[in-house]
C-alpha cells in the first residue's frame, strides 16, 4: 500500500483541464507540469495522463491536433473545448468545496498550531470568486 495515492485518480480530469486551459499542452508537458508546480508531491505517470485525455475527448471537453516537431516526428496537442471549461469550473468548485469540508472535519487533529480557518460562507465565496475568474484565461 505504501506509495499509492489513491487521490490520483480522483484529481487527474481536473489537472488535465487546468493546465489546458493554460494554453494547449502535449502528454507529457501536463506530466512534468503536475510535477514541477507541485514541487514533487504529485506524480501522475503518462498512462494515466493518457487515460485521462482519452476519456474527455470522448466525452467532447477536449480535442486534439498534431503538430510537426523537429523534421519528421508529430506531436499530439490537446486544446480545451466550451464544454470542459464548463466541467472544469465544476469539478473545482467541488474539490475546493469538499477540501473545505474535509478541513473542517480532519483539519483541527492535522493542523493543531494553525490559525482558525475562514468562515464556510466567506470560502465559498472565495471559491466561487476564483472559479469564475479562472475560465476566461485560455486563448
Amino acid at each position: 500500500m505504501a506509495g499509492k495515492n489513491y487521490f490520483i485518480s480522483g484529481i487527474t480530469d481536473m489537472l488535465v483541464l487546468y493546465f489546458l486551459n493554460q494554453k494547449d499542452c502535449y502528454v507529457y508537458e501536463i506530466t512534468k507540469a503536475v510535477s514541477e508546480l507541485s514541487e514533487g508531491r504529485l506524480k501522475i505517470n503518462q498512462n494515466t495522463i493518457y487515460t485521462a485525455t482519452y476519456k474527455l475527448e470522448n466525452e467532447g471537453m477536449i480535442s486534439e491536433y498534431s503538430k510537426l516537431v523537429g523534421r519528421k516526428r508529430m506531436r499530439v496537442y490537446y486544446r480545451l473545448e466550451a464544454p470542459g471549461k464548463e466541467y472544469l469550473v465544476e469539478l473545482l468548485t467541488s474539490y475546493r468545496l469538499t477540501s473545505i469540508g474535509i478541513d473542517k472535519i480532519l483539519g483541527k487533529e492535522i493542523q493543531k498550531d494553525a490559525p482558525e480557518p475562514e468562515s464556510a460562507s466567506s470560502a465559498e465565496e472565495s471559491v466561487f470568486d476564483s472559479v469564475a475568474c479562472l475560465v476566461p484565461n485560455h486563448a
